[in-house]
């Protein structure tokens, strides 16, 4: 290809993402430009994701750019991703996963436990919500938007006592010292295809999906393909307080833990599966398996 344009949003983290692509592609040769977008997603910042449309503003305007050929691939963190692409499109590519921990954030607190009671604790995710309130249900749970820098603006300005964030996000940035803990995955399980990016094309562009397999780590993709099953069964989306998080085990398995939760009466469902998976039938299969795990528990 003469030009690879990659459609980004324009936060600090995201153009962090789409420059590591970037820079993937031009060690093999391709030219590439980015092209800067501000999605919806980034725009309405005074209400809850799960009340304006879920995660998939972030990528609906960048998809629009695919459509039109103004761009031809577009990076999202893929916990962003919604878990069935518009018709037209495909997951082309899952990089290598950064770490898909949660993390505690705080300029006074170094751990869950020290935060006295009632302190105020930012989060935009239901699923950390329902999973904080299990852990530590007198805590004031407050709602957190805004890209990463402006969530941790607001904690310094004293408006939470702790923020919680994604790992990833901070270590990219070159922010781990903000980190005061990351979470045991056990004790807050991470979302979907938390730390992994995913590269978006569109699904008659051949040519790109062959010119992306390179940079795909297959251990990573079916993890999250496995995670992303288990929500797509559960009809998953940001209004729904639901965990998955998968991890290859020692004699080759791939076991998924999952978790939904019920923010009305904090009560929080987990389930556990694991077994072979050597392909995204195999993985999905596994997630699916999941999630049944979890419906029989009770999640609804």
């Amino acid at each position: 290809m003469s030009n690879i344009v990659i459609a980004t949003r324009e936060s600090r983290l995201a153009l962090w993402q789409a420059e590591h692509v970037k820079a993937l592609l031009q060690e093999r040769g391709h030219a590439v430009t980015l092209l800067g977008m501000t999605t919806r997603g980034d725009q309405i910042l005074d209400r809850s994701l799960s009340k304006v449309g879920g995660k998939g503003l972030f990528v609906k305007e960048l998809e629009s750019a695919l459509e039109d050929g103004r761009a031809d691939i577009a990076v999202h963190s893929l916990k962003d991703v919604p878990m069935d692409l518009p018709d037209g499109f495909a997951l082309a590519c899952v990089l290598e996963r950064e770490d898909p921990r949660d993390a505690l954030v705080s300029p006074r607190y170094a751990s869950l436990d020290e935060l006295p009671q009632g302190a105020v604790v930012g989060t935009s995710s239901l699923r950390r919500v329902v999973l904080l309130r299990a852990l530590r249900p007198d805590l004031r749970i407050e709602p957190l938007r805004g890209n990463l820098d402006t969530r941790l603006r607001k904690l310094d300005e004293g408006q939470y006592d702790a923020i919680v964030l994604a790992a990833a996000g901070l270590k990219r940035l070159g922010l781990e010292s903000r980190i005061r803990i990351a979470f045991d995955a056990d004790t807050m399980l991470p979302a979907a295809g938390q730390g992994a990016l995913g590269i978006e094309v569109r699904a008659d562009r051949r040519d790109l999906i062959d010119l992306l397999a390179p940079l795909a780590h297959r251990a990573d993709t079916l993890a999250t393909a496995a995670e992303r099953a288990v929500s797509r069964a559960m009809g998953g989306s940001c209004s729904m307080p639901l965990a998955a998080h998968a991890r290859w085990q020692p004699d080759g398995a791939l076991r998924i833990d999952a978790a939904w939760g019920d923010t009305e009466s904090a009560s929080l469902l987990r389930a556990q599966c694991q077994g072979e998976a050597t392909d995204a039938d195999a993985a999905n299969r596994l997630g699916q398996q999941a999630a049944e795990a979890l419906r029989q528990a009770g999640a609804r």
